[in-house]
């Protein structure tokens, strides 16, 4: 595996070494003694799956500590744009993101750490997107921002109205108005 630094620090592109022959591929997908070396101090409690169809937007959320989680996330199949934005209010990066294409033909991963709203947006007709997280899920520290604040100035690559939201994705409040960090 390849752990490369993101234009904001603790956000980690993990690229996966991939066997691949006239059968197909193998990989390994995570591998924690490994990737204890490169980014200490994360032990993965639980794994997640989504299935979404082309348009789905799904984010931008996170936990409030003490349930913040870290990220491991990665597409099976099919194709997004996954965005992380610094929501750590005393980070020199409060407020910037990070946008990366990943699909199950690059088989990138990207580490986000707690402190960080996620969301990903699917580009193919159909996704199969899974991620690791090292805390459980806890809606009473549930919160999102919105996806389309002007202020994280995020190209989705396609416009609002090809987009599928949830309701409550769709009224996530500003990032000036939201409960962070």
């Amino acid at each position: 595996m390849q752990f490369k630094p993101t234009e904001i620090a603790d956000v980690v592109m993990v690229e996966p070494r991939v066997l691949g022959d006239e059968r197909g591929y193998f990989m390994e997908s995570f591998r924690q003694d490994i990737f204890s070396r490169e980014i200490p101090g994360v032990n993965f409690i639980q794994d997640n799956e989504s299935s979404s169809l082309y348009g789905v937007l799904r984010g931008l959320h996170y936990q409030l500590p003490p349930f913040a989680q870290a990220k491991l996330v990665r597409v099976v199949t099919g194709r997004v744009l996954d965005v992380c934005v610094d929501i750590r209010s005393n980070s020199p990066d409060f407020g910037r993101h990070v946008a990366v294409e990943l699909s199950g033909e690059n088989k990138r991963q990207v580490f986000i750490p707690g402190g960080f709203a996620h969301g990903f947006l699917v580009l193919s007709s159909h996704a199969v997107f899974q991620y690791k997280v090292d805390q459980v899920y806890s809606r009473d520290h549930e919160r999102g921002i919105a996806w389309d604040d002007p202020r994280l100035g995020i190209d989705w690559g396609i416009g609002r109205d090809e987009m599928t939201l949830s309701d409550k994705d769709a009224a996530n409040p500003h990032l000036e108005d939201a409960e962070i960090f």
